[in-house]
């Protein structure tokens, strides 16, 4: 009888693409990450202790999370950008004449 537990394949395959996240494969990796890291962790869960890497999962939850965050909030602060120069030049009336 072996000790030792296994590791879950997709908590693994979550880190991984939580990595790919931040470096090559900004979306897809992210929604790699935040989908394997959730089916690891309940796979984890039903295990019942013979299935470890919750740590592992769960890295690979906060990549693929911390990577949605910080796009959402970069298109939300230039479309406030863009939004607040095409307010000012409205103001200045000066929209419309810049061509």
């Amino acid at each position: 009888m072996n000790d030792t537990n296994r590791t879950s394949t997709l908590a693994v395959i979550s880190l991984v693409a939580g990595i790919l996240g931040w470096t090559l494969l900004p979306f897809l990796g992210s929604l790699g990450a935040i989908i394997t890291g959730h089916m690891a962790r309940s796979e984890i869960r039903r295990a019942a202790g013979t299935v470890d890497g919750n740590g592992l999962a769960i890295a690979g939850l906060v990549l693929g999370w911390g990577s949605v965050v910080v796009t959402v909030i970069g298109i939300l602060l230039a479309v406030l950008f863009f939004g607040g120069i095409a307010a000012l030049l409205a103001w200045l009336g000066l929209s419309g004449q810049l061509g």
